[in-house]
């Protein structure tokens, strides 16, 4: 979980670390599903951005098994920001997993934050 949040999305993305022409737009998608994840309770309760590579996936949510999913929701909602699959059927299963992980993602909060009460 020491991995750079950046880079680790733009390996899933399939673009290479030094390449560096993509990184302010795949910032901004980073950070606007970093907002989503803060809305549904996710990582820090104020907001959480990033603004290079420098920020690790711990500085966002702990190191959990739990919240691994996280790392894959955050790239699929980029790549559907970033670079939209053109097949009709890849793009509706990618929503689909989407709205499947949103629904996880909350259930394990709310499972988390009952255990917490």
């Amino acid at each position: 979980m020491n991995e750079s949040i950046l880079n680790s999305i733009k390996k899933l993305l399939g673009i290479h670390n030094d390449d560096k022409a993509f990184d302010t737009d795949i910032i901004i998608h980073i950070n606007t599903v970093l907002n989503t994840l803060t809305q549904l309770g996710i990582g820090p309760e104020e907001g959480f951005t990033i603004a290079d590579d420098k920020a690790i996936w711990t500085d966002f949510i702990n190191d959990s098994k739990k919240y691994d999913m996280i790392k894959t929701y955050i790239y699929l909602r980029v790549r559907l920001l970033f670079d939209p699959p053109l097949n009709s059927s890849v793009l509706e299963s990618i929503k689909q997993t989407i709205t499947e992980y949103e629904w996880r993602i909350n259930v394990q909060y709310e499972n988390d934050k009952e255990v917490l009460e």
